[in-house]
């Protein structure tokens, strides 16, 4: 296993849509376990593939807290399925170190993925858990989406950025009117 270089926003790869999975070869399975040691290096919890340079529509998370054992889950080519609820809650992402903003998801997803052996599953994250979030947040990170497009306050957003010498929110890409309201 190897840590990898998580790629800082400002990265036009950060930007690309990811490319499916046509095979769980050997490369996939070390490329998951690159991104687990990856993550938890950097005490994230969750990392995409395309956030260390690579275009697979892959990611893992692990949303235990400290007094639990470590529980990861991959996700090989996601597909959201049901989608309902809003809330808006504080989000970091390991591409924007440090930085810490709110942000608006929905309260509850499903998604169907295959596992590290290539079987299919299906989660139900409700009640806007943090695992909730965290799929939201990776599945985007897939789709060339980043957390800073799902700002609360574009102003403060761009303050907060500018602290740690990150470009601005991009006016452009700002995801609005999408997330339902309650």
């Amino acid at each position: 296993m190897t840590v990898r270089k998580v790629l800082k926003y400002g990265d036009p790869k950060l930007r690309e849509k990811a490319k499916e999975v046509h095979k769980v070869s050997k490369k996939i399975k070390d490329l998951v376990q690159d991104m687990l040691e990856t993550m938890y290096t950097n005490n994230g919890v969750g990392l995409a593939a395309p956030q260390i340079g690579e275009s697979y529509r892959i990611f893992v998370i692990d949303t235990t807290t400290n007094k639990e054992p470590l529980h990861p889950i991959v996700f090989i080519n996601p597909k959201i399925i049901k989608l309902s609820g809003s809330q808006i809650e504080q989000e970091g992402c390991l591409s924007f170190p440090e930085v810490f903003f709110d942000v608006k998801r929905y309260k509850d997803v499903t998604v169907k993925a295959l596992d590290i052996n290539g079987r299919p599953f299906i989660i139900e994250a409700k009640d806007g858990t943090l695992q909730s979030r965290a799929i939201q947040h990776e599945f985007d990170h897939l789709e060339g989406i980043l957390f800073v497009d799902h700002c609360v306050n574009r102003f403060e957003a761009d303050e907060i950025l500018a602290k740690y010498n990150l470009p601005p929110v991009d006016p452009e890409k700002i995801i609005t009117g999408e997330v339902c309201e309650d």
